[in-house]
């Protein structure tokens, strides 16, 4: 089979089995591909729109309102395009779709849609909205509200220098009204330091709001920050977002280097000008907010690589700081793990005293790229795999939470692997090995994988590349 009948082959599957919904017409406006993920979307069978035109399918539509149409006429793509109608089956659906023009030459053929169901996902958002409203109800008119935990500087365990001057830095910033900037890996505590500069400071009795801006797709992102106005996009009704929930308190910016550009952009505007405006609405509404950001890589490294618009670092890094993953404050490994296993003694009825010396041993030589939040895992699930009885925890009680020690052995002899393989393909191998280990310790985050590793971070992608090529 020749490379061009492959690749046509492949197409076809995409288009086929893709879950994204993919339609296409032509310049007379009659769909020529229109995929299972869209006729499923859609709730149509693709057999009653191929080969038809598109106002003849959804008579509700006009040139001025779809979106196909349009592109074909203005020759202007419309991106990430938010919108929530009823399908053909009765059925709310919420999508993000983005239509382009197509062209051959300089002259438009057709144009393309491309529609991803987050149906779910806006639910989610609107439950978390309403949740949100609810507890901040609760809050001012109810004494017997159930509370959030609260974290404060006491629950932060250590005693690591480093560790230390950031809580000393924290504690001065919970005086001020200033923005902070907290930087640290994947499960060093991020959020509870942005919870405790919050419960330290001035606004401790108003409300704490926490928004992972890496879990939820921009254009549904903007509208939790920001709330909607009825008619702001097809089905959009009026809410209030987090921006105007958290007025008076603090709110908490996770994974800010998620964030698109555009969307950082309009975040700086509410930063500077202090007033947010809904999603369709034309009020301006002041607001209140302390903003707390945080980041899982170096800020500065964001701003270089394009991830963090600069003039929005400098807003928001007036207090900055570093939380150290474990790896560099291990000095305090002993008195975490004595605290973790106070904490699922009482939780789980045991009786643990301590680990075993081959477990420190283990526990002192490995990175942990899951910093304090996987330490805390492995003890939760060492001590369900012991008895009421016993006192220590041993190697074998870390069965179920994937611990791989440090180990030398027998089968990873380099010498031996020399008699299967030349030099050159042993060394191929074992770079191989490493950086796939490697990107799968920080969560396929190439800046901090090759950071770790010392290298650039476009030679890291280029190896990756070589590495997918050969697999």
């Amino acid at each position: 089979m020749k490379k061009t009948q492959i690749n046509d082959l492949l197409v076809q599957n995409i288009l086929r089995y893709g879950n994204i919904g993919i339609h296409v017409i032509d310049k007379d406006r009659k769909t020529i591909i229109y995929n299972e993920a869209m006729a499923e979307l859609e709730g149509l069978e693709i057999f009653q729109v191929l080969e038809k035109d598109i106002l003849e399918i959804f008579p509700s539509l006009n040139e001025d309102t779809s979106t196909l149409i349009k592109v074909i006429n203005s020759g202007q793509p419309i991106l990430n395009s938010t919108q929530t109608y009823f399908n053909f089956r009765g059925h709310s659906i919420t999508t993000i779709s983005s239509t382009i023009p197509l062209y051959s030459g300089e002259v438009i053929v057709g144009a393309m849609e491309i529609a991803q169901d987050v149906t779910n996902l806006r639910k989610l958002s609107d439950q978390l909205l309403e949740l949100q409203q609810e507890l901040k109800v609760n809050k001012r008119d109810s004494k017997r509200s159930t509370q959030i935990k609260r974290y404060t500087f006491s629950s932060i365990i250590g005693n690591n220098k480093t560790l230390v001057l950031a809580k000393e830095i924290g504690e001065r910033a919970s005086e001020t009204p200033s923005s902070v900037l907290i930087h640290g890996e994947t499960g060093t505590g991020k959020e509870m330091f942005a919870q405790s500069i919050h419960n330290h400071g001035v606004r401790r009795n108003n409300t704490f709001i926490a928004q992972n801006c890496a879990a939820i797709p921009d254009s549904l992102l903007e509208g939790i920050l920001f709330g909607t106005e009825k008619g702001g996009f097809t089905g959009a009704i009026e809410r209030e977002g987090i921006f105007e929930q958290a007025n008076g308190g603090t709110l908490l910016l996770d994974e800010i280097n998620s964030m698109s550009l555009s969307l950082q952009a309009k975040l700086l505007r509410v930063l500077q000008e202090g007033y947010i405006r809904r999603i369709g609405g034309l009020k301006d509404i002041p607001i209140d907010v302390r903003i707390i950001a945080t980041t899982n890589e170096d800020p500065r490294a964001g701003v270089d690589n394009g991830a963090i618009r600069r003039d929005l670092y400098y807003r928001l890094s007036v207090i900055n700081i570093h939380i150290p993953p474990l790896r560099e404050r291990l000095d305090d490994l002993q008195l975490l793990i004595e605290y973790f296993i106070k904490k699922y003694n009482k939780l789980l009825n045991k009786s643990i005293e301590k680990i075993s010396d081959q477990v420190r041993n283990d526990f002192s030589n490995y990175d942990w790229p899951g910093n304090i939040r996987e330490l805390e895992n492995f003890i939760e699930g060492a001590m369900n795999m012991v008895s009421s009885k016993d006192k220590v925890l041993n190697r074998e009680n870390f069965i179920t939470s994937n611990f791989i020690p440090k180990t030398s052995n027998a089968e990873n002899n380099m010498i031996g692997q020399l008699t299967k393989n030349s030099l050159p393909e042993l060394l191929q191998d074992i770079e191989e090995k490493l950086i796939l280990e490697m990107m799968g310790r920080y969560n396929n985050n190439i800046t901090i994988a090759a950071r770790h590793m010392g290298i650039k971070r476009q030679t890291l992608q280029h190896k990756l590349k070589k590495i997918d090529e050969t697999q």
